[in-house]
């Protein structure tokens, strides 16, 4: 199957509608019938603005988040409208890909 893979990065301080942004991607991607979704928190990374964010033993706020799923376009574009109507901005990656499963005959 074509499509892309999305990669959003925020930091779990974020929140939007009751919870943290990285938490609300996943369950939009769910109610979309995305297949997959993974969300990884990292130890430290830095943003467009050049400032640094991490995890510190005392301070899980700043920690940096990444949520990266697989989609096809027509998923991709309704993300993308949920993403306007909510008026969420945030930095994303959006790569063209294949995917499916192994085993099912496919190369």
């Amino acid at each position: 199957m074509q499509g892309y893979q999305l990669t959003f990065f925020t930091q779990q301080d974020r929140r939007h509608g009751g919870l943290p942004l990285g938490e609300w991607l996943m369950q939009e991607a769910r109610r979309l019938g995305v297949r997959g979704a993974t969300l990884v928190a990292a130890a430290e990374g830095f943003g467009h603005a050049g400032r640094l964010h991490s995890a510190r033993f005392f301070e899980l706020a700043d920690q940096p988040i990444e949520v990266t799923m697989a989609l096809t376009a027509s998923e991709a574009e309704q993300l993308f409208q949920r993403l306007r109507e909510e008026k969420i901005d945030v930095f994303y990656v959006k790569t063209p890909i294949e995917f499916g499963m192994s085993g099912d005959g496919s190369p």
